[in-house]
């Protein structure tokens, strides 16, 4: 009996010993800074309303109020190229995929979208954008080359109509 109970107190003891050396960080290491990087992207993106741009949810409003071409609480969601210029047969570089949703009286919108790039020097990088529209989107983060990110995607609308919407954008990064 007393040779198992002391096998029993090694047992627990040494089943201490792992749970304690076995934590679930490391060791601290000191902090090297990369270098921070600038980088301004120029590009265009092409929207197809119905077609690349599609509303996924609206509120039912019955008043008159309502009468924008934008209703007021709508979700859209987005998946857009993104070319290097306004024509429609300028090179493909990546897509927009996202949400907006359109809150405001004034057909404004707060917006989550991401920049995917697939081709060129940014192949698999992307760009998070989360914000209110005018003037600019604030860039709150990405992947890839652009590795915390932060920064501004001003914009600028080059086509609005019924069917489609080309939109100019002119982004800073500051990434690492």
């Amino acid at each position: 009996m007393r040779g198992t109970l002391m096998l029993s107190w090694a047992l627990i003891i040494c089943l201490s010993l792992v749970a304690v050396q076995s934590q679930y960080y490391s060791e601290t290491l000191p902090y090297r800074p990369r270098p921070v990087k600038v980088t301004n992207l120029h590009f265009f993106m092409h929207e197809f309303t119905g077609i690349t741009a599609v509303q996924v949810a609206q509120v039912n409003i019955t008043s008159s109020d309502n009468n924008s071409s934008v209703p007021f609480a709508s979700l859209v969601a987005v998946n857009d190229p993104l070319r290097t210029g306004p024509e429609p047969d300028s090179e493909l570089i990546g897509n927009v995929q996202g949400i907006a949703l359109l809150a405001g009286t004034n057909a404004s919108s707060t917006q989550y979208i991401d920049f995917g790039f697939n081709t060129g020097k940014f192949n698999g990088s992307s760009l998070s954008v989360f914000s209110r529209g005018e003037p600019g989107l604030a860039v709150v983060g990405g992947r890839g080359r652009f590795m915390m990110a932060t920064g501004v995607a001003l914009f600028n609308p080059i086509l609005i109509n019924a069917t489609n919407v080309i939109i100019e954008f002119n982004v800073t990064v500051i990434h690492y």
